[in-house]
């Protein structure tokens, strides 16, 4: 493509460090759509008559359908996506296939069809997210009863309904969506007609090429255009939050089928064995799924560390942008795929919750609430439950086991209704706050999510 300035031919070490045809293949249907919409606009500028546009759409549909078949050969030498679609259409269809590349370059080519591909997995991503999501509705309307301690600091707090912390996550994932949805506004702005970095003396009408590719507006600096990842740096990032959120929900779910723990059991067909200890059953998908939240980070340092340095306007350097994305956009798919299969058949092991959720203690701030409804400064209500912490321990006797003149030891304003306190149901259906985790506010909150889903 460059032979007419080299008088010898290009290493073939060169070839092998310098090609992305390897993995950049993928980015084909949208090369040929690309393609297709700037052939149009040759088209109307008089560079192709319609014989030679009409020649190289069908031309490009015939190279789609071999690629998408496996019977197209790609070659090595010719680099990335873009030639090798151009060389195999010009051997196809002669000399309109060479008048394609006019006032177009490689540099504005791939930054279109990069950010058709990242429009398309958003809109791909987004769904999969949103059926993780129903997969954590679904397990929290199968056990709407089920309560489970609370954590701070992975010890004991207060006791909550398991929907309500499944419906935590559900949150989680729905910012990751808002996330990729602020990201295609700026994806979603068309760069063809940029050039190499200063557009071209051929004048080709950017809008019709936008609006034939479903873009709502297109680039106003060309160099910028050319030389903008940023919309692939936010896409990681976004990737990243997924996976540090997966990565969560995966340290919950590695300690809830524990042995320790017992509150959920996985099915067999999302569990491993050992290849020593015939009794072992592996939480695998959630391990994995944790472990790649460093990948997915790292991707995203890889990019910005690429383009931190890079002069205006294009830089092969820019070449690093897809291996990142197209590996985040993987894995975060079957990771967010397979997690939700395997909570759509885990099981709640609600008696042993409700045996984990029995522990006294988990009241102490209930109680400490009574005393502030009675008149005692919450300082001062936070130190009585403080020392009676501290001699229920010592004389290895629950709350719910002691007198009301042990608890009048502590405070006067203890009275027999304080014993009320002391049981979970009043504990939860107490909790009536915007957010709280009451049975009736966890079931709006479940209604909510089931429209919001569909």
């Amino acid at each position: 493509m460059w032979k007419g300035r080299f008088q010898t031919q290009t290493s073939s070490l060169l070839e092998q460090f310098g090609e992305s045809i390897s993995f950049d293949w993928r980015l084909y249907p949208y090369d040929v759509q690309g393609s297709i919409a700037h052939a149009a606009a040759l088209r109307k500028a008089g560079i192709l008559t319609a014989d030679e546009e009409q020649a190289i759409a069908s031309g490009l549909e015939e190279i789609r359908g071999e690629i998408e078949a496996g019977t197209f050969e790609f070659q090595t030498s010719l680099e990335d996506i873009h030639m090798n679609i151009e060389k195999a259409l010009t051997d196809r269809i002669g000399p309109a296939g060479a008048k394609l590349h006019t006032a177009r370059s490689r540099n504005d080519q791939v930054a279109l069809d990069t950010r058709l591909y990242c429009r398309a997995e958003i809109a791909r991503l987004t769904d999969l997210l949103t059926g993780m999501q129903r997969s954590l509705v679904a397990l929290s309307r199968r056990h709407p009863d089920a309560v489970v301690p609370g954590y701070t600091h992975l010890q004991r707090g207060q006791p909550v309904l398991f929907a309500h912390h499944l419906l935590a996550y559900v949150e989680m994932f729905e910012r990751d969506k808002q996330r990729l949805a602020d990201a295609l506004k700026r994806v979603n702005v068309m760069p063809l007609g940029s050039g190499a970095l200063a557009g071209s003396t051929i004048v080709l009408d950017r809008e019709m090429v936008a609006e034939k590719l479903g873009f709502p507006s297109v680039t106003t600096n060309s160099m910028d255009a050319v030389s903008d990842r940023d919309y692939i740096a936010e896409i990681l990032f976004a990737l990243s939050m997924v996976g540090v959120h997966l990565s969560r929900l995966s340290e919950d779910v590695i300690l809830w089928a524990s042995a320790e723990f017992a509150f959920i059991e996985l099915s067999d067909a999302h569990t491993t064995g050992s290849s020593l200890m015939p009794q072992k059953k592996n939480p695998d998908i959630a391990e994995l799924a944790r472990g790649k939240s460093g990948r997915l980070v790292g991707n995203l340092m890889s990019l910005l560390t690429t383009i931190k340095g890079l002069p205006m306007t294009y830089n092969r350097d820019l070449q690093e942008d897809k291996e990142p994305l197209f590996d985040s956009i993987d894995h975060v798919s079957i990771a967010l795929e397979l997690f939700a299969e395997m909570m759509d058949a885990a099981k709640v092991l609600e008696q042993n919750t409700r045996e984990a959720t029995d522990d006294p203690f988990l009241l102490a701030t209930d109680l400490a609430d009574y005393l502030v409804l009675h008149g005692v400064p919450f300082r001062e209500a936070h130190e009585v439950m403080g020392q009676l912490t501290a001699y229920s321990i010592e004389q290895n006797k629950s709350f719910r086991d002691m007198s009301l003149e042990e608890f009048r030891q502590f405070s006067n304003a203890f009275e027999q209704d304080a014993f009320d306190c002391l049981t979970v149901e009043t504990a939860l259906a107490a909790r009536q706050g915007i957010g709280a985790p009451s049975p009736a506010r966890v079931a709006e909150q479940l209604e909510r999510w089931e429209k919001l889903l569909g």
